[in-house]
């Protein structure tokens, strides 16, 4: 019995402290969702990289052309899709160089652990501007949507 009295209350306040230090986790990410990140975005490629403060985004509802090599994971699937990604990329940097990017919303994690945001430059929405450059496309990832297919059906494992 005593030590059941000793352990609880200390059980009691490890679960309250977790669940304050998750919950100002959260409301730290959403306060950084008004904010104005100011210098350089880095693109790892047409639709993810980094902003500015070092954080690791992928931006939401939208897709470029894969940059990686064929042969590894999560890469292109043909050489046009990579030739394309480097266009993309390019584009992206171009729109964002040396401008004031505002993270609009954070939709959560992927499965990498980036930050899914949507982005506006001026108050016009990134994802939207990339899509009407003709170097990007829309993509309901959300709602299921299979990703776009960049090689035509000609590459391996290209959706048809």
């Amino acid at each position: 019995m005593f030590v059941r009295t000793r352990i609880v209350p200390i059980v009691g306040t490890l679960v309250f402290v977790l669940i304050a230090l998750f919950g100002a986790r959260f409301a730290s990410e959403n306060a950084q969702a008004a904010t104005e990140l100011g210098g350089t975005v880095y693109w790892s490629d047409g639709d993810s990289g980094r902003l500015s403060d070092g954080t690791k985004f992928r931006l939401h509802g939208v897709d470029a052309p894969e940059t990686g090599s064929m042969k590894q994971r999560g890469g292109a699937r043909c050489e046009a899709e990579r030739e394309l990604g480097y266009d993309a990329k390019a584009v992206a940097v171009e729109l964002t160089r040396g401008r004031v990017v505002t993270v609009s919303r954070i939709m959560g994690r992927d499965r990498y652990g980036r930050n899914v945001v949507t982005l506006s430059l001026d108050g016009q929405d990134l994802a939207g501007l990339l899509v009407a450059s003709g170097t990007h496309r829309a993509w309901d990832y959300d709602g299921g949507a299979p990703k776009p297919d960049w090689c035509g059906g000609q590459g391996s494992g290209a959706a048809p």
